[in-house]
């Protein structure tokens, strides 16, 4: 069993590192974390390529996050740990997506990967990180506002919803604390005002 966790955990893992803003920008033969505030996620992606490139980096970060939480969660399923392994799945996957070894460890910050990682674990986490999320971001036009009360929201969805499955209560908070970890840069501007809005269907500044 030990080895299964291992080679699942590993598998996620690396599935994690390939990075959809990195992917993308490399193909447009340039890297996005050399522009901006450095960082390979979504939201510096649209700043700097605009919003219609950037449905190809949620393709990849959905999809990889789905992917792990699918895989793993078949692998334990015959033992009765189905939704365990999802779990599993979805933390090794966010760990890939923020600390890519492939990538120089330099990563994105995990809030797309997570909220789909929240779907595939349970609906109801992922529709109340959903509206979270939107409201933050829509009253305020603070991406990163947004992100940190999801984040927030995700880890009180695991203890609400899971309060019984300490595995995955366990795990979600994991994940919750991890995403405001990334986070931690941003949250440290909004409390000094010097955090930037973010038009997220902007066209960006490389057309």
């Amino acid at each position: 069993m030990l080895y299964r966790i291992l080679i699942t955990a590993l598998v996620c893992y690396f599935l994690g590192n390939h990075n959809g803003a990195i992917c993308v920008s490399a193909m447009l033969h340039d890297d996005v974390r050399t522009h901006g505030s450095g960082n390979a996620g979504l939201t510096n992606f649209i700043r700097n390529y605009g919003a219609g490139r950037s449905l190809m980096v949620i393709a990849i970060d959905v999809g990889k996050a789905v992917l792990a939480c699918l895989v793993a969660g078949l692998v334990f399923e015959p033992y009765g740990w189905g939704l365990e392994g999802k779990v599993l799945g979805g933390v090794c996957v966010m760990l890939g997506h923020d600390f890519p070894a492939l990538q120089g460890f330099k990563g994105g910050k995990g809030i797309l990967s997570g909220w789909f990682i929240a779907w595939m674990v349970n609906w109801r986490i992922g529709a109340l990180i959903g509206v979270v999320f939107a409201a933050g971001y829509f009253l305020t036009q603070y991406v990163s506002l947004g992100s940190v009360l999801a984040a927030i929201a995700f880890g009180i969805g695991f203890v609400v919803f899971h309060y019984d499955n300490y595995p995955v209560m366990l795990g979600g908070l994991f994940m919750s604390l991890l995403t405001l970890f990334m986070h931690r840069g941003n949250i440290g501007r909004l409390i000094k005002g010097e955090e930037r809005k973010t038009n997220l269907f902007g066209k960006g500044k490389k057309q």
